[in-house]
């Protein structure tokens, strides 16, 4: 397989050639293990494959209209023409984030070029993306995956299709299983990506990227190439371009084994599901009354094995990751001053009163103390501040850049603590200056010298590490989990 200049993949090798090869190989003059690289899957078995795959996960009816998500890369080039070759009425969807400059031209030329080929209609939009991380406070990449699901939603109901086909096959199964495990995950996690999610399906979950570029290559389709995928600069691109090739060298049969590993939990997820269902029914109550969107009796939850996967199931649906809800279940463990106690997620905060656990619209709770529990993994902060959070190498990174004030940046031991939150100033509340000698003083001393009034020292936010607090916001940065000579990596926090 070769590309051309512009970025597309030249046509398949001629019939002949490849039953040349096939000799070639009997004879032993070509290893056998090599004759994927010239003809894997058969195209028919392909698209066999993807029907029966669409049929067994209840993915698509025979007459459902499909709007398929093009980008003109292989996987989606395929996605399209097989779904148009089991059948399906298709509408293209194309989104132009404009981050690859002439690429992202190039994208859309050939997509226009390859709907007006097959009498595909397509719909394309051009997005500003920094404009809505600004406004947001979100990273590119869920800036570009929140803007493009909305729009295709728009398009869905406008052209009446009946769901929204996307292009990930197996091999995207595999690195979100390793991100997810890098992340720290539970059995949903290493469940794999679900073939339907609401309106979307994923009909090439059964196939990989090598079957994808066969049945291209046995069509003669081109398909552009995002020239970003080389580039290891992120943690998908890191497992996908080094980690995984190591270990297929290593272990040869490692990605089959692992694609019917994660069919096989998936299956186990939905069991596992259905069972919490059947438990949390027992001590869930949804009655809506008093704004209340949720109640959990917290002494019958103790009582379950399991207690803190069964709260973090029922409270996950309203925003709440993992780390908050250990931290709500020890706090109520605790007992010590619990009740009263409120754990916010966005637009939803979860509040302790004496053994039930209430779960309530943020705006119910518009005054009082509140804190925040922080989740570093996610690389930035919405509520209730805008931060950004990079981990960096700090070979790479200019400490000086960092003023203590809104530019701080700390040991990566951080993103080891299990209590990290921001929180309001409370009188008495003690840290020690970064660079200070000595013992800690009080922070309202701080507030003192920066002449705060009493509206801004009630509404500065503190960000604490397992009880110790290591930031004043906007004021200074604390001397703990300073930046030590044998750090590799840091934290770097900007607030927005």
């Amino acid at each position: 397989m070769q590309t051309t200049a512009n970025g597309t993949v030249a046509n398949s090798l001629p019939e002949n050639v490849v039953i040349l090869l096939t000799l070639l190989i009997s004879k032993r003059y070509i290893p056998y293990a090599n004759l994927h690289k010239f003809c894997n899957m058969e195209r028919r078995e392909f698209v066999s494959k993807i029907k029966n795959f669409i049929s067994r996960e209840s993915l698509l009816n025979e007459d459902d209209r499909v709007l398929v998500a093009l980008s003109g890369g292989a996987d989606s080039v395929a996605l399209l023409s097989v779904l148009r070759e089991i059948g399906y009425e298709c509408v293209a969807v194309h989104c132009n984030f404009h981050l690859r400059g002439e690429e992202s031209m190039r994208d859309e030329r050939f997509v226009n070029n390859f709907c007006n080929r097959h009498g595909v209609k397509l719909h394309v939009k051009d997005f500003d993306v920094d404009a809505y991380v600004k406004d947001n406070g979100v990273s590119i990449e869920m800036a570009c995956r929140e803007l493009r699901y909305e729009w295709f939603e728009t398009i869905r109901e406008m052209e009446n299709c009946h769901r929204i086909a996307v292009a990930h096959h197996s091999n995207d199964n595999v690195e979100t299983l390793f991100l997810n495990l890098l992340r720290v995950t539970g059995i949903a996690g290493v469940a794999g990506i679900k073939p339907v999610n609401g309106n979307v399906v994923r009909p090439m979950l059964c196939v990989s990227r090598a079957d994808i570029e066969d049945y291209l290559r046995q069509t003669g389709q081109d398909y552009v190439v995002d020239s970003t995928n080389a580039e290891s600069d992120v943690k998908r691109n890191k497992l996908r371009n080094i980690v995984l090739p190591v270990m297929e060298k290593c272990f040869p049969e490692s990605m089959p084994s692992l694609v019917k590993s994660i069919a096989n939990l998936y299956s186990c997820n939905e069991l596992y599901e259905s069972l919490v269902n059947e438990k949390l029914g027992k001590i869930v109550k949804k009655d809506g009354r008093d704004g209340i969107l949720l109640k959990i009796d917290m002494k019958d939850l103790s009582r379950i094995r399991g207690a803190g996967a069964l709260l973090h199931y029922a409270l996950k649906e309203f925003g709440f990751n993992s780390s908050q809800s250990n931290l709500i279940f020890e706090t109520y463990n605790n007992r010590e001053n619990s009740t009263g106690k409120r754990f916010y997620a966005g637009r939803h905060v979860a509040f302790l009163d004496r053994d039930m656990l209430e779960i309530l619209d943020a705006d119910a709770f518009p005054d009082g103390n509140t804190d925040y529990v922080v989740d570093l993994s996610a690389l930035e902060i919405r509520e209730p501040v805008g931060m950004k959070v990079l981990l960096l190498r700090k070979s790479e990174f200019d400490m000086k850049s960092c003023d203590g004030r809104n530019k701080v940046c700390f040991s990566a031991k951080l993103g080891e603590c299990r209590n990290l939150l921001l929180r309001h100033w409370e009188k008495g509340d003690r840290f020690k200056p970064f660079g200070m000698k000595g013992r800690s003083r009080l922070v309202s001393d701080l507030f003192s010298d920066m002449k705060f009034d009493e509206s801004q020292k009630r509404n500065c936010w503190l960000l604490e590490a397992e009880g110790d607090i290591i930031w004043v916001l906007g004021c200074r940065a604390g001397d703990l989990y300073r930046v030590g000579d044998n750090d590799e990596y840091l934290y770097y926090m900007e607030l927005a």
